[in-house]
């Protein structure tokens, strides 16, 4: 279908071929159905789509089996015929099978090259989100970022911040003066939700060096778009580190990129599998940013499908805005399943033909109820759609084939070494070095001061003279009270006080750059 993505359709029991408008592709759209409903293959279908025109994509591949997007599909499948012959019920006439152009990303760096961002960069409010701090524990996080800004200390991974939030913990009287209460407790509460991140793996995602967004937009010298798939089963046992990551991916592609209006086709397509991780128990700042981001983010060229189980999985003012809809069935069991099923049909443009309920309801496996946008931006009549078959291969590739296509991958060797350069912990460790060597010289000092007046003294009590009332006069009055002081501040340094007042030093220690 020219200028559009081929979806499905044909045969007496659907409607006309239905195709995905390119130019309408970057106003978002939604996948959903229950369980066993054929959202992945539908998924599959659209990455390969968009790859073939020219579109980039980033996918999560939640169940591990989306790398077979990178192999061709092959005559020796089981479902080689069902295949066939679907194709040629919907007038598929140039349906085969091949390959795509595919970078697999991983955050733990194993079954894809890895990809991480600083600490600077995700910011104090999707950090606080991670790691589900209360409000007052999200004030102390926005005052170390605002310290570290200002003190030229960047936070790079979870070390640094670590290292600032001990600093804060020490010097939370003056910080307090200036930012309002910064109170122990809270400082401790952000350092154990720290270590709750790190031993699930969350600072892997930390460090340089940073993703560069242009990797996720390439497209291979053929002019089909590469397809970006982050290996999401195992970043699946830490729901919000996974909602969080793909957040500020999404958040920074909508600062980072330039606007371009309404393009012919978009420059890069974003699907966001499981979704309603994303939404579960959120505040309503973080909604509020989602839906910004979904709102503005189509005039940077940027298309946003949500896939999950359920419409009502979205809120929604995000779901008014996803113009491009793929409804595989739902269950309606339960009274509450038929009010959701019917809240889903309310949201399509109505068919005479027949009933958007019982075909939500009705439609089988590989079937859907689709939506797509019209000209002039106006959503189309739902349809009955039987989805196209894949090209590509169904299921996951070895794991020999995935190590060889990353060693053959346009940035093969760029992220795979970790930098840690100079950054907010190397800094604090080298002021606390420094003020432990003034520490020492200024304890050292003191007692080579102590030991040579110990030794005048000696000297002048066996010498024979005596220091007369006269004399004493004669030095006068300041003199004699210098010494007196001078004395009492010596002793008092061999002394606990003159040690507490040594480690007094250290108070300063992070006082200026």
């Amino acid at each position: 279908m020219e200028n559009k993505v081929f979806i499905g359709g044909g045969g007496p029991e659907y409607g006309e071929k239905q195709g995905l408008r390119l130019d309408y592709a970057n106003r978002h759209g939604l996948i959903a159905g229950a369980t066993g409903t054929g959202k992945t293959v539908t998924l599959q279908i659209l990455a390969e789509g968009f790859s073939a025109a020219g579109v980039p994509v980033f996918l999560s591949d939640v169940k591990g089996d989306l790398s077979g997007l990178a192999e061709a599909g092959s005559v020796d499948f089981k479902l080689h015929d069902a295949f066939t012959s679907r194709a040629a019920k919907i007038g598929f006439t140039d349906y085969s099978y091949q390959s795509f152009p595919v970078t697999f990303w991983d955050l733990f760096g194993q079954q894809g090259h890895p990809v991480r961002t600083t600490v600077a960069e995700m910011g104090p409010l999707l950090l606080s989100r991670l790691m589900e701090l209360t409000d007052a524990q999200e004030g102390i996080m926005n005052i170390a970022f605002r310290v570290a800004d200002e003190d030229g200390m960047p936070l790079l991974d979870l070390k640094d911040l670590q290292a600032l939030l001990v600093w804060i913990g020490e010097n939370r009287d003056a910080l307090s003066l200036r930012y309002g209460n910064v109170s122990p407790q809270s400082v401790g509460a952000i350092q154990r939700q720290l270590m709750v991140l790190e031993n699930q793996g969350g600072s892997a995602l930390f460090g340089e060096p940073a993703l560069e967004l242009a990797d996720l937009i390439r497209t291979d010298p053929d002019g089909r778009g590469r397809i970006n798939i982050l290996a999401s089963d195992k970043l699946m046992g830490a729901p919000r580190l996974y909602a969080t990551f793909l957040l500020w991916l999404l958040s920074e592609l909508f600062e980072t990129l330039p606007e371009v209006g309404d393009p012919d086709k978009p420059k890069l397509v974003f699907f966001f599998d499981e979704a309603h991780l994303l939404f579960d128990d959120a505040p309503k700042a973080l909604v509020d940013k989602v839906e910004q981001v979904a709102r503005l983010i189509r005039s940077k060229g940027v298309g946003v499908y949500f896939i999950t189980q359920n419409p009502d999985d979205v809120p929604e003012d995000i779901l008014g805005q996803l113009g491009n809809r793929i409804q595989h069935a739902l269950r309606a069991f339960t009274a509450r399943d038929r009010k959701a099923l019917k809240r889903a049909a309310e949201t399509y443009r109505p068919n005479a033909r027949f009933s958007t309920v019982d075909a939500i309801r009705d439609v089988g496996t590989g079937e859907a109820v689709t939506s797509m946008l019209e000209s002039k931006g106006a959503p189309g009549v739902v349809e009955r759609t039987l989805i196209r078959p894949p090209s590509s291969k169904l299921g996951p590739i070895d794991t020999a084939h995935r190590q060889k296509l990353m060693k053959t991958s346009p940035i093969a060797g760029k992220y795979e070494a970790l930098i840690d350069r100079r950054s907010a912990y190397e800094i604090l460790k080298g002021r606390a070095e420094t003020a432990a060597r003034e520490a020492q010289t200024a304890e050292e000092a003191a007692d080579e001061q102590s030991t040579a007046e110990r030794e005048f003294n000696a000297g002048r009590r066996y010498s024979g003279k005596r220091v007369t009332r006269s004399s004493s006069r004669d030095e006068g009055f300041g003199t004699q009270f210098g010494k007196a002081i001078s004395g009492a501040v010596i002793k008092e340094m061999k002394g606990t006080t003159g040690r507490r007042i040594v480690r007094g030093i250290l108070g300063g220690l992070f006082k200026g750059r």
